[in-house]
């Protein structure tokens, strides 16, 4: 089974919204819903699970049958940060999955994840036990000496970026949860189930990533995603 975790428990601050940015309509459509779409029209994925804001819980299960998101099968609360939302997720599954399971975790503020990027970190999650959605890195980085000046940089032929989706065998990623937080290794700051696992020990890898794979952060992006939206739509 191939279940799908969809992140949907942030607030959402620096869009300066009213409402949690996943909840923002587009053409009279929440974002959330965009983002449920790739994965209800995959063959690949079996089950839906969205880790979702307190108190926005029926708001989810209404949009979800208005847009016949009929893979939605759990519902579980948020954390505080996007990690404890993760784990909450994860903990959720234990009487529910397998240990050989794909599990495919996914920020619900990224609603543009095409077909052949969630089949790539399924398949190759099949072939090595998990999978990151990633990209070359095509900016220069240089590193700080102090305030106004720097002597160093980081090629960036050795440096990828990497998003959601992201895959992992069940059994393995519920233990590494346990551990990291009973151990307390991988879960401050901006830590994600990637970061985690690369400092528990794990070799991470690659699968194929898409610029328009974009991240809902500002209102910037939210009129980019409404470009595409709108683009696709003159399209049809």
């Amino acid at each position: 089974m191939n279940v799908a975790i969809i992140i949907a428990g942030g607030v959402g601050n620096r869009m300066g919204q009213d409402i949690p940015k996943q909840f923002i309509e587009v053409y009279d459509k929440p974002v959330l819903m965009y983002t449920l779409d790739s994965f209800e029209k995959h063959d690949k994925i079996d089950a839906i699970e969205i880790v979702c804001i307190d108190g926005w819980q029926e708001k989810v299960i209404a949009d979800a049958k208005k847009y016949n998101i009929s893979k939605l099968k759990w519902i579980v609360t948020g954390g505080e940060s996007a990690q404890e939302s993760i784990r909450n997720g994860v903990f959720n599954l234990e009487d529910k999955c397998n240990a050989d399971d794909i599990i495919i975790i996914h920020d619900g503020v990224r609603p543009l994840v095409d077909e052949y990027v969630l089949s790539d970190v399924i398949d190759k999650c099949e072939q090595y036990g998990n999978a990151v959605t990633s990209l070359p890195y095509n900016e220069q980085i240089f590193i700080i000496d102090d305030e106004i000046s720097t002597t160093g940089y980081i090629k960036r032929e050795t440096l990828r970026r990497v998003s959601t989706p992201q895959a992992y065998k069940y059994e393995k990623l519920d233990r590494a949860y346990h551990k990291a937080y009973e151990e307390k290794i991988g879960i401050h700051g901006s830590a994600y189930a990637n970061t985690m696992m690369v400092e528990l020990g794990e070799r991470l890898y690659f699968a194929a990533g898409s610029d328009k794979n974009i991240k809902l952060t500002t209102n910037d992006d939210l009129e980019l995603f409404k470009a595409y939206i709108s683009k696709n739509k003159k399209m049809m």
